[in-house]
């Protein structure tokens, strides 16, 4: 069994952290992960006005739609947008803790992570929110030189973050709260 085959049955064996509240919006991403190296996407979102996230690295995702059936069909129809690939019904995935932000700058929204494992990369093209994609090895994010503190402007104000120092970019924020935990139990698992 393959080192993205034992992660995949550690996560399904938790229980995730679902956050319930009526008061906020919805939405989704996924995380996909590939093997020969062990390596997972990410996008950098296109720069737009009125966009929380503009410009920054991300997983593919967004808000929950009408015509959603449920935040796993909003990951799949956003994936789907952004990149150009649908996901296969095939493809199991694995629900990730909830996340709620609380910071006043960001929307009041619930984001529900999800873990796909693809046998491979698949073909991507690029939308108008996506200014790039990229493969990151997991052991590269691994690495105790690439995860370390920030010192950032958000939204006029200088914050400290912890983040990934990736070539593409400072990966930060509710991505790295949703990558952190998989990457220490990636790492638990051992090659």
């Amino acid at each position: 069994m393959t080192r993205l085959r034992r992660l995949a049955t550690a996560l399904a064996e938790r229980r995730p952290r679902e956050v319930i509240d009526p008061t906020r919006g919805e939405a989704a991403v996924g995380l996909f992960l590939v093997p020969d190296p062990d390596r997972l996407l990410l996008i950098q979102r296109a720069v737009r006005r009125g966009d929380p996230w503009s410009g920054q690295l991300a997983l593919p995702g967004g808000r929950r739609e009408p015509q959603d059936a449920d935040l796993l069909d909003t990951a799949v129809r956003e994936t789907a947008e952004e990149v150009g690939f649908r996901v296969s019904a095939r493809s199991p995935a694995l629900q990730l803790d909830d996340l709620a932000p609380t910071t006043p700058a960001l929307p009041p929204v619930i984001v529900r992570p999800w873990v796909f494992l693809l046998d491979e990369e698949p073909l991507l093209r690029l939308n108008n929110e996506v200014a790039a994609i990229t493969w990151v090895p997991l052991d590269l994010l691994r690495r105790p030189d690439i995860y370390r503190n920030a010192d950032l402007l958000v939204r006029g104000r200088p914050v400290t973050v912890a983040g990934y120092h990736l070539e593409a970019g400072l990966l930060w924020g509710m991505t790295e709260r949703i990558i952190t935990p998989v990457l220490q139990l990636w790492a638990g698992i051992g090659a």
